[in-house]
């Protein structure tokens, strides 16, 4: 693989599903100065699931506490970054159906320039087998 994966911390806030909160959100983030290095966000139920990676997690929890917000975690979720290819994602798939171990959920992107770049979740009591299946020490 081409790729440099790296386990990251992560955190998730629940927020009203209307337009302007995700600008409001991200205003906040940005007017504190939290860099972001990757953001999910879903429906779940009346309200969305927020995900953030945070270039520094101290940042963020600060961010949080002034805002209001209720933050949960640190949990985990491999970050991916790469050459893109064809099957540059079926590679890293392939190692952990190798290993028995099911994605939770993965979003990747081409980045333009040839680069692309994934987020991908695994259960909590396979993060330290996926780690291991996909090189990181």
């Amino acid at each position: 693989m081409n790729e440099t994966i790296r386990l990251a911390d992560y955190f998730y806030l629940h927020a009203a599903q209307r337009p302007g909160e995700a600008a409001q959100l991200l205003g906040t983030l940005r007017d504190a100065g939290v860099n972001l290095v990757a953001l999910s966000g879903f429906p779940e139920g009346r309200r969305a699931q927020v995900d953030l990676v945070p270039e520094d997690a101290a940042a963020l929890r600060a961010a949080a506490k002034k805002a209001g917000w209720k933050l949960t975690g640190p949990k985990k979720a491999f970050l991916i970054m790469g050459a893109d290819r064809v099957g540059a994602m079926a590679d890293v798939a392939e190692k952990l159906a190798a290993a028995k171990i099911n994605i939770v959920s993965a979003q990747a992107i081409t980045a333009g320039s040839g680069l692309y770049g994934a987020i991908l979740w695994v259960a909590p009591r396979d993060v330290k087998r996926a780690a291991k299946a996909l090189g990181i020490n």
